[in-house]
């Protein structure tokens, strides 16, 4: 009775802001659409949160994995020390992340935009729990088989985890594509901004126009609409169970 209405609650602004963008009809998104290479931003923001996306799978995949399955001295010191990063804000981290593109002559480059992107500590941690939460069993007997720790982390931990992988992938997508302040910092040329700054932009150019705005909106929201239905089967299996440490 209750997962009715909230639902509705939470679909009631989308639909707003969809009614909105169609108040004159439908003219006003290719005009709006036009006003500033949007192409270009959805493009950009694709490529920014796709790469972020695989990046941030893979790298997390493989240093949780041996956070979680392999033993070696200082292990559990070295994954607090990793922790830590996670008290930190990420405004602390801006100026020095772009003193290290601007070094590299990466600043209003795609190697700039995303390199940054492809590590996440969050990430780790989340692949680390899930691992933990994994049987055993298949490791054992693809050890006795010969295996070794790559052929098993391809093969028999990667394949259990699908579903907290492509958790994983899902937000970190939608966290980069909603990323406005590093796009903002280490890009100059309109060619290489995101979605979420050409929004900013075209506010400033259109601040009383609301069907404008909102049409513009509309049209960054509907690729997250597609991911998310594309992926939610996943979603509600990703998120690992407590386990204990190994």
């Amino acid at each position: 009775m209750i997962v009715a209405p909230l639902a509705v609650l939470m679909v009631a602004p989308f639909i707003y802001m969809v009614a909105t963008s169609l108040r004159d009809g439908s003219g006003a998104y290719p005009q709006a659409l036009q006003a500033l290479p949007f192409s270009r931003f959805l493009l950009n923001s694709v490529l920014l949160a796709g790469c972020a996306a695989l990046g941030q799978v893979l790298t997390s995949a493989t240093a949780a994995y041996a956070f979680a399955r392999l033993r070696f001295p200082g292990r559990d010191r070295v994954f607090l020390a990793f922790l830590s990063v996670l008290i930190m804000p990420a405004v602390v981290l801006l100026v020095p992340r772009f003193l290290i593109i601007d070094a590299m002559g990466w600043v209003d480059t795609y190697a700039g935009l995303i390199s940054t992107e492809l590590v996440s500590v969050w990430g780790i941690f989340f692949l680390r729990q899930c691992f933990l939460s994994l049987p055993r069993d298949l490791e054992d007997a693809a050890r006795l088989d010969g295996a070794g720790e790559w052929t098993i982390f391809w093969h028999v931990i990667l394949p259990l985890a699908k579903p907290a992988l492509a958790t994983l992938a899902l937000l970190t997508f939608v966290d980069q594509w909603k990323n406005f302040l590093w796009p903002l910092v280490t890009t100059r040329s309109l060619e290489m901004q995101v979605m979420e700054v050409g929004l900013a932009r075209f506010h400033g150019l259109y601040p009383s126009n609301w069907p404008y705005q909102l049409a513009v909106a509309v049209t960054a929201t509907l690729p997250l609409l597609i991911v998310f239905i594309a992926a939610q089967r996943y979603v509600s299996r990703g998120v690992p169970l407590p386990a204990s440490r190994s």
